[in-house]
């Protein structure tokens, strides 16, 4: 923060609150030129108004919180760029990366700094680390079981879905079933392969999905023909005469999508012929997808998450199209 905004907010805020306990100190002191419990010479509907103080109990309470917020600006950060005199902090806003993050957490750590963050992060690593720990390692702790093994465990299901809602269900849904742009991890439809080992894979070190755009090469006409003959590979009904025109430029799709359109896990291309649109399968959202492209990316969460929480999440994933718990 630029040291004209931290005297600006400091300014407004030291300010309010000398101007409200000025305030109080007046409503406690003046008088209004009668005496106290003398009659003020006002009546309304019968009622005679009387000089009566403030209550004593509103009025000391009214300064308890005028003393408690003046401490808190001095213990904690809360003006400007004042740092407070415990110095505390929610997180080191310095970090630029997830490397530094880990090291700055760390050094907190080590060093018993007042960082939230990191503090938080130490106290759940000590309540529930063992528990990652157990679900997802063998008998010998050295080992991580099989993700298939580790979905029949019930309790490990549970530990994964926890850990799966507090990370991934920001892009994929708390049911995990996706919205535009983010896949639905509950169906069959696996952009890069549905193995358990795949989906771990894929956690760990993320996905950066392209589809280029061919609009400049097709043109508008040539995009509509192309979209024709792709949602004809999933049966939907159009202009068969459209369809048939965009069979030979779709030569250049079926490089990644394959001649028959069933797609390629290694490239992530989708299977074309599923009816399974990641970005909406209506015609204007298909022809948007050939003119402009797509680009997607999945983070990679490794060095984000340690392995055995990753272990327990791919579980869960993998146990979501599996359906090993019924």
């Amino acid at each position: 923060m630029t040291t004209f905004w931290s005297l600006w907010i400091s300014v407004i805020t030291i300010g309010s609150l000398v101007a409200i306990a000025g305030l109080l100190y007046w409503c406690s002191k003046d008088t209004m030129g009668v005496e106290e419990g003398e009659d003020m010479g006002h009546e309304y509907d019968g009622i005679r108004e009387i000089n009566n103080p403030l209550p004593k109990w509103w009025s000391y309470m009214f300064w308890a919180t005028l003393v408690f917020s003046v401490l808190y600006l001095f213990l904690y950060p809360g003006l400007g760029n004042y740092k407070g005199f415990l110095g505390w902090q929610s997180s080191d806003q310095t970090v630029r990366s997830i490397a530094e993050s880990r090291v700055s957490v760390t050094n907190a750590q080590q060093d018993k700094r007042l960082d939230q963050y990191a503090k938080e992060l130490d106290e759940a690593e000590s309540k529930f680390g063992e528990t990652f720990k157990t679900l997802a390692y063998d008998a010998s702790g050295n080992t991580l079981l099989p993700i298939t093994e580790i979905a029949g465990n019930s309790e490990a299901i549970k530990v994964g879905q926890r850990l799966f809602i507090q990370n991934c269900s920001q892009c994929h849904g708390s049911d995990a079933r996706g919205q535009a742009g983010f896949p639905n991890l509950t169906d069959d439809a696996w952009l890069y392969g549905g193995e358990a080992e795949t989906i771990k894979t894929t956690i760990m070190n993320g996905r950066i999905g392209v589809m280029p755009a061919w609009g400049d090469v097709l043109g508008k006409d040539g995009a509509k023909e192309v979209t024709s003959y792709v949602l004809s590979l999933s049966g939907r009904k159009v202009n068969t005469k459209e369809a048939a025109a965009g069979k030979q430029p779709f030569v250049v799709c079926a490089a990644c999508h394959g001649t028959d359109g069933k797609g390629n896990p290694a490239f992530g291309a989708p299977d074309l012929t599923d009816n399974t649109w990641l970005y909406g399968g209506s015609r204007r959202a298909v022809e948007a997808t050939v003119m402009h492209g797509r680009q997607g990316v999945m983070p990679a969460w490794n060095g984000v998450l340690d392995e055995d929480k990753i272990q327990l999440i791919s579980a869960y994933v993998w146990n979501l199209s599996n359906n090993t718990d019924k």
